[in-house]
């Protein structure tokens, strides 16, 4: 068991982990969230050994060995097989001894510890992990160093699952993994046969690897039986209670209160009012317990909305050689409602096929109709390395609105979560999170017609991952989405297009059916489909077509709230100009008879300003009385 003591930690003063306890017993799986910031890395250094803790302790049983992801990715000569099998430094110091061992006590000894940790089979373990990572038999023999950084961490990753270490620490291990990778990890997960601790940001891996969740909170550890989703019900439900209590116990206090300011002059009750006195200095405040407020994603509408389709591919092939396309015979189209989810490995091209149609690459051969005509914003996870660390949020702001007033530019930025002093804080000093709402902004400035998100959440934590679902939910724009977060991908796409084999086709199926295909194809213990999970299937693909229907319905509403809108903004600016006139002294004496015409003009003007308020105003209630059970 994994004893968590009363541990505490500052960072610079700032208390991170106050008085954390925590137990959690062998073999469990527990995935450990909290907002960003709240200390979860933190804590996963503390518990590998990294930095000491100001005060408390960590304890494990003896001999129980901690495993996690080496920060570093391996690299050298060696292939990436040799690299796992290399991570049980038992079995190979074994094998290597076995080869000189001469004495025949010694040789059976070590052939009999060779057995008890089923050395033989080393290789294909390695192998079956390296595959369900993505490495196929070919990459599996070629060296580390040929691979790019993220597909090396993958390798690291694969060594620590090969090893399977009593305690097992992963901190966001999806980052660097594609969705394929993703489910497939999943399903290891479950069948771990020894315990895990895992900081993970990804809803669909927390409701499907793990069975509790330890939630950080103010610097307190609290662990919750289930998945995500039985943790965030249960929470809320405590949240609940706790407020009820909470108000129950501010009307004794209001009265404890008014008894002791009514009688503490009394002598006859000076005794009663002292003891109520002492009663309200024991009384324990009952912490609120309602959630910091999630700043929500706002993305700008298209200010002019094109015909369908909105781009239509033929015969089209794209890469970054004249003789050698990455994807060839593209026939497709994207119409101006369509969410297109991309599966398919990393490597497969769909960066590419996203580049193809943001416009950043020309067709080797083939046609790309209506690319001129439609703006497209393009989110890149490689993109958060070209801000400049020196600029802060607001100096991009002065770049794109450079007419504005500074009201206006952090106005803006105010929609996107960014402070006053956030707004002047420097991009190297922003945190991940930070950074990845600052891109979405840059990227969806102008309102788009198509939206390219390549890997948006990697630096989001669950609320800003739900907040994106639903501003995705209210953009009226098409949106292609490239993502290893599930919940993600199903709560936004109504279509599925598979990137394989050097070209992009729709995929009939949902994201169940894909995943039995991906565990099928890369040896993954899978399971036969179950009457429960083909109605899961069902359901999931009946929520996305009434996504689909949703956002059709509330279409009209929020183009009337809309319009209302600015038919209020037009008339509040005409009665300024009016005033403006009216200001001026000098035209009572001057121009009565101008005077007296501005002030009727500005009296029927204020009379259609209020009629056109009311009308903003139930057009407002009618929307969000539409949307209010999405919340």
């Amino acid at each position: 068991m994994l004893h968590i003591n009363d541990l505490t930690y500052r960072i610079e003063g700032r208390l991170i982990l106050d008085g954390a306890t925590a137990a959690i017993p062998d073999g469990h799986k527990v995935g450990l969230v909290g907002r960003n910031g709240a200390g979860k890395t933190t804590l996963l250094r503390l518990l590998k050994g990294e930095i000491a803790p100001d005060d408390g302790s960590i304890s494990t049983p003896r001999g129980v060995r901690i495993g996690h992801v080496a920060q570093e990715a391996p690299g050298g000569d060696a292939t990436l097989i040799e690299w796992v099998l290399a991570a049980d430094t038992e079995r190979a110091s074994l094998l290597d001894e076995a080869e000189h061992a001469t004495d025949p006590h010694r040789i059976a000894e070590i052939q009999i510890r060779l057995t008890d940790i089923d050395a033989h089979s080393a290789p294909a373990r390695a192998a079956q992990i390296l595959s369900g990572l993505g490495f196929d038999d070919d990459a599996q023999r070629r060296a580390c160093r040929e691979f790019s950084g993220g597909w090396r961490m993958r390798v690291a990753l694969a060594s620590i699952l090969f090893l399977e270490p009593e305690v097992l620490m992963l901190d966001e291990p999806t980052n660097y993994l594609d969705l394929e990778g993703t489910l497939w990890l999943e399903t290891h997960l479950r069948a771990y046969p020894h315990t895990v601790l895992m900081v993970s940001h990804d809803r669909d891996l927390l409701n499907r690897a793990v069975g509790s969740i330890l939630h950080l909170d103010k610097g307190k550890l609290t662990l919750y039986t289930g998945g995500y989703d039985d943790f965030e019900e249960t929470r809320r439900e405590k949240q609940r209670l706790d407020l009820k209590l909470m108000k129950k116990q501010d009307d004794q206090r209001r009265h404890l209160q008014k008894f002791i300011d009514r009688f503490k002059a009394k002598a006859s009750k000076a005794s009663q009012a002292q003891s109520r006195v002492k009663a309200l200095a024991k009384m324990q405040p009952i912490a609120a317990q309602v959630d910091d407020r999630v700043i929500p994603f706002l993305f700008p509408q298209p200010q002019k909305m094109i015909a369908s389709p909105l781009l239509r591919l033929e015969g089209a092939s794209a890469g970054y050689e004249a003789n050698k396309p990455i994807l060839r015979g593209l026939d497709l189209r994207i119409d101006q409602d369509d969410r297109i989810a991309l599966l398919g490995q990393n490597g497969n091209g769909k960066s590419t096929f996203a580049k193809l149609i943001a416009g950043r690459l020309t067709p080797l051969t083939g046609k790309v109709f209506g690319a001129q005509k439609v703006d497209v914003g393009y989110f890149a996870q490689h993109q958060l390395d070209d801000l400049n660390p020196n600029e802060t949020p607001y100096e991009y702001m002065v770049e794109f609105l450079p007419d504005a007033t500074e009201a206006q530019r952090r106005t803006k930025l105010g929609t996107f979560g960014f402070s006053a002093l956030k707004a002047d804080t420097k991009c190297c000093n922003l945190s991940g999170g930070e950074k990845a709402r600052l891109l979405l902004a840059l990227t969806a400035f102008y309102g788009p017609h198509l939206l390219i998100l390549d890997e948006p959440t990697n630096h989001l934590d669950v609320d800003s991952r739900e907040a994106l679902i639903r501003a995705l939910m209210e953009y009226d724009g098409a949106v292609i989405l490239i993502s290893h977060d599930r919940h993600l991908v199903e709560a936004t796409a109504d279509r599925l297009w598979i990137v394989k084999d050097g070209t992009v086709k729709t995929y009939d199926g949902d994201m169940e059916t894909y995943r039995e295909l991906l565990l099928s194809e890369r040896g993954g213990k899978g399971r036969e489909r179950t009457r429960d999970d083909s109605e899961a299937s069902i359901s999931r693909t009946d929520q996305r077509r009434a996504a689909a229907d949703r956002r059709a319905e509330l279409a009209p509403l929020k183009k009337a709230m809309q319009a209302a809108e600015k038919s209020v903004e037009k008339l509040n600016a005409e009665i300024a100009k009016i005033d403006g006139v009216l200001a001026d002294t000098a035209i009572y004496t001057s121009d009565p008879g101008r005077a007296q015409k501005a002030a009727l003009e500005r009296g029927q003007i204020a009379k259609r300003l209020s009629d056109a308020e009311d009308a903003w105003l139930a057009a407002s209630e009618a929307y969000e009385d539409a949307t209010a059970g999405e919340a």
